[in-house]
């Protein structure tokens, strides 16, 4: 089983959106699963399957896991920059799930008591804009004064419960997972196991093997023979 995006063909592209890190699209290829790595942010994914279209938000994934490939289908995902949240459904609420909000024939989905016209991968600043307009969607730009260490006047409580209010997750799992992800990027780069270790700062190799067998589903000696 491979990672997403050793899997899939994305294209992405960036959006005209303080909310929003990037925008993406993919189709189904003919794998039955993938593994889901650990991500820090949220997203809407909108699929389409035998003509029905589904709108899921899934949350922050604090493991890797397996997750089934639906045959023959189209998908637009919107990933959320951190800091960004919904103050009706609080992100902690969807942590290592994902919720499924119903879609109609019509092209709408239901979200906070009404109806809103499904995006496409071209036009998601419209809906996002309703949503801001509507004060569905905020953003907080503490958290990432905190996630850059500019928030010095901020007591470690404080910095604490303003980055799980607005992400769901501890300070400590975002470095972790953050940490995974360089390791693997360096890993992907063609980096010696050795020298990943150092650069991502882990204390020896069992101890990066733990971290991307949690974070990543693989082990650094898989990720290394898949980039070579």
């Amino acid at each position: 089983m491979q990672r997403a995006e050793k899997l899939f063909h994305i294209e992405e592209r960036a959006a005209d959106s303080p909310f929003v890190d990037k925008v993406w699209r993919a189709r189904s290829v003919s794998s039955p699963a993938f593994i889901s790595v650990a991500a820090t942010h949220w997203q809407i994914v909108i699929w389409q399957q035998a003509g029905k279209t589904h709108v899921t938000l899934r949350g922050p994934e604090t493991r890797a896991t397996a997750v089934p490939i639906p045959v023959d289908a189209a998908f637009v995902g919107v990933w959320f920059k951190l800091g960004a949240f919904m103050p009706a459904l609080p992100v902690s609420r969807l942590v290592d799930r994902d919720l499924t909000v119903p879609a109609s024939a019509r092209g709408t989905f239901q979200l906070d008591g009404s109806d809103w016209e499904i995006p496409g991968y071209e036009n998601v600043e419209v809906f996002l804009g309703r949503l801001a307009r509507k004060k569905l969607i905020a953003f907080d730009p503490i958290v990432v004064e905190i996630m850059e260490e500019r928030a010095t006047d901020l007591s470690r409580r404080t910095r604490e419960r303003r980055v799980r209010a607005a992400t769901g997750l501890t300070l400590g799992t975002i470095r972790q997972i953050n940490r995974a992800q360089r390791a693997t990027a360096l890993l992907d780069a063609g980096a010696p196991i050795a020298d990943v270790v150092i650069e991502a700062g882990y204390a020896d190799q069992a101890h990066l093997t733990r971290s991307l067998k949690r974070f990543m589903g693989q082990t650094p000696r898989r990720i290394s023979r898949e980039a070579g």
